[in-house]
């Protein structure tokens, strides 16, 4: 029986639990590690380089009550991901959550890319989910308790958006990776899901779009806006949640429908 399993209804879930979040210092990574931690979970805050950022995380989770500590590791290095792995269990003790949220991407055509941010984009993206996943599992097998793997996907697993081919095809093996992972661990009490965010307001965006671009690029989104980082957290909250035990190797979308047809929409002013 997982240490989880059973466990009542209460304000912190997850007390006394452990969890590690890669890219944890911004975005999604942060808004889910400060969720974990106010749930009573104690978090390993991984960043590469935005050590202020992550040390700001470290502190809103240590005033909740929660323990966290911060390291600084590239994802698509395995030896410094086995090292988060091993940090997490020697600072908590256990290791029952981990969130594969670190990623990276290029946009540019295909036949025309930078190669170097090409094969980055992949390491990171990919590779790091893996490294992340593996080295997790095995300290989870160890510990005997079960756990839960949320590995951060998105849309593009499935939608080919042009000048993202290195994005897509990482985010397209995450999903195999997850669902071959769920029904091999399946044994150990371990679940593994997925989630895919859709356009999400993170400071990354910024490197692809101006503020009036993303403003008027959400417009065509169904529900009329980005989604916000703590809304995704959510979503990973509820697939860590110990009374969700029933799902694995399953997908949660939240896209705000932007996977939807919506350009097949009737506008307002169309004629009828």
């Amino acid at each position: 029986m997982s240490a989880s399993q059973h466990q009542p209804e209460t304000t912190a879930p997850l007390q006394g639990l452990a969890a590690i979040v890669t890219g944890a210092s911004l975005g999604i990574g942060r808004s889910t590690a400060l969720a974990l931690g106010r749930a009573g979970a104690n978090v390993l805050v991984n960043y590469r380089s935005h050590e202020e950022a992550a040390e700001e995380v470290v502190q809103l989770i240590k005033e909740g009550g929660s323990q966290a500590v911060k390291m600084a590791a590239d994802v698509s290095d395995q030896m410094a991901v086995e090292s988060l792995v091993a940090r997490a269990q020697q600072e908590f003790g256990r290791l029952d959550y981990a969130i594969s949220n670190a990623a990276y991407s290029d946009r540019e055509p295909y036949y025309d890319n930078n190669m170097e941010g090409f094969r980055r984009t992949i390491d990171v993206t990919m590779w790091g989910a893996y490294y992340l996943l593996r080295a997790a599992t095995q300290q989870m097998i160890k510990n005997g308790n079960g756990g839960r793997i949320v590995i951060v996907s998105s849309p593009l697993a499935f939608v080919p958006a042009p000048e993202s081919m290195a994005y897509n095809m990482a985010k397209a093996a995450l999903q195999q990776m997850t669902k071959t992972a769920a029904i091999e661990v399946a044994q150990f009490g371990i679940r593994v899901n997925a989630i895919q965010p859709g356009w999400i307001d993170t400071p990354g965006e910024r490197k692809f779009a101006s503020e009036e671009e993303l403003k008027e690029g959400a417009k065509n989104i169904p529900l009329k806006r980005m989604g916000r980082p703590d809304e995704i957290a959510e979503g990973i909250m509820f697939l860590c949640n110990p009374r969700v035990e029933y799902m694995t190797g399953s997908t949660l979308l939240m896209d705000g429908g932007i996977t939807l047809p919506w350009w097949a929409l009737k506008k307002p002013t169309d004629p009828e």
